[in-house]
């Protein structure tokens, strides 16, 4: 039974990814001295779903998956989160990144929760069909608990536009008729939005931007180091590039590239989508993933997967600003160690909501059938994201605290009130 348990990762949230989303949160709880009821309610997920999902695979034969949908807390709004697609997907995972969901829409003021899904798999070992197989079969399962009021998913690690076409089209055909909005960050030509795809490192970018100016410290002779190139480090790459940053380094899951002098992004990105990894690209040196986040620099990016600045290497991280890109990438105990050393942290809530912000727009215009240009939406997205940069800062330097912690006490701040407000059924 225990063997079964372990394989099925649905008996315990008790993950190391869920007790750094814990320590956060208890953290910024004894700052703003929560009420021990909302405490408790908050520590865990209003709701969770454990799903087999059954594929019959390209082979004919039948293989069945994992899958999960968390839905962590609901009082502002419907719940909204991606859903992703990797070997380690676990409910613990899910339950955490579902909980920094709901900071997150917390913080910048989306209506939303937060929720977060995703199935156990290796994506690029799966053909298309077997993927839009799985994909179909774990939408149906989930079902109960998605809905454009109720929960709205979106694209995450291992999933793109075309997972939420299938999810849209699986859902849509369920109910008899096209649902735009019960996902977001799917194909224009279907109800996506302008913008959506470069939107997270878009918000990367524009609140480094703000922290630059509030530190004086001069874009142009800013260095970066970007550790993931998929969609979130390479738009934020790029953005960076055109705005005046030299990004000397970047790397993806094979390994990375270096160039002191600093790196030709736009052909970084041509030698990436031909032969679809870094290596090989020839104005560079090949460097591993664990000595680009030690190279010297002005701003850090790590924009992969989890707890990758941890107690061991954080006293070796060579930046002045750390831009959390990925969903809880730094450690308590590093993010303590860059703290002592007056290293500035925008954490994953602020740094990376760009993505569910716009998804936002995606679902107000997918629900009032009217669609707004691209030039409208960066701007949306830049107020949004100056604003709660402005909160945040506003209260760090009142409290004393850094910006993680400031942006938990607002988030989480919100939240309590909104629980006040409502009230406790029945």
């Amino acid at each position: 039974m225990r063997e079964l348990e372990a394989e099925l990762g649905v008996t315990t949230l008790d993950t190391s990814g869920y007790r750094l989303a814990l320590a956060q949160f208890e953290r910024a709880a004894d700052r703003i001295d929560l009420d021990p009821n909302l405490r408790g309610r908050l520590r865990v997920p209003q709701r969770a779903l454990a799903v087999g999902v059954p594929v019959r695979m390209d082979d004919g034969s039948v293989r069945t998956f994992h899958g999960f949908r968390v839905q962590h807390d609901t009082a502002l709004g419907p719940s909204k989160g991606g859903v992703r697609f990797h070997p380690a997907v676990t409910m613990g995972e899910v339950a955490a990144l579902a909980m920094l969901m709901t900071w997150k829409c917390a913080l910048v003021g989306l209506p939303y929760g937060g929720a977060k899904g995703g199935v156990r798999c290796a994506p690029g070992a799966l053909s298309r069909p077997e993927l839009q197989r799985l994909t179909r079969r774990y939408t149906a399962e989930i079902s109960p608990l998605i809905g454009p009021e109720r929960d709205i998913p979106a694209p995450d690690v291992g999933t793109d536009a075309q997972t939420m076409a299938w999810m849209m089209d699986t859902y849509s055909q369920q109910v008899g008729y096209a649902v735009p909005g019960v996902v977001t960050g799917k194909p224009v030509s279907i109800g996506g939005s302008l913008g959506r795809e470069e939107a997270t490192g878009r918000g990367i970018v524009y609140t480094i931007l703000e922290l630059l100016g509030r530190l004086n410290i001069s874009v142009a002779s800013s260095t970066a180091v970007i550790q993931g190139f998929g969609n979130v480090g390479a738009h934020t790459a790029r953005l960076l590039a055109t705005a005046g940053v030299s990004i000397v380094a970047v790397s993806d899951s094979k390994g990375g590239i270096h160039n002191p002098q600093g790196l030709n992004i736009d052909e970084v990105i041509r030698h990436k989508k031909s032969r679809h990894t870094l290596q090989g690209y020839p104005e560079a040196t090949p460097i591993v993933n664990e000595d680009l986040l030690e190279l010297p620099c002005t701003m850090l990016i790590p924009a992969a997967l989890g707890e990758q600045i941890t107690g061991a290497n954080a006293s070796r991280v060579q930046c002045r600003i750390l831009a959390e890109g990925a969903n809880g990438p730094t450690t308590m105990e590093a993010d303590q160690i860059l703290r002592d050393r007056g290293i500035a942290v925008i954490p994953d809530i602020l740094a990376n909501s760009g993505g569910v912000i716009v998804s936002y727009f995606e679902w107000v215009q997918d629900l009032q059938k009217y669609f707004w240009k691209e030039t409208e939406i960066h701007t949306r997205l830049r107020d949004i994201l100056s604003t709660a940069f402005r909160t945040v800062w506003d209260l760090s330097l009142r409290e004393k605290t850094d910006l993680r912690t400031a942006s938990m006490m607002q988030a989480i701040g919100r939240i309590a009130q909104a629980h006040l407000d409502r009230g406790l059924y029945p």
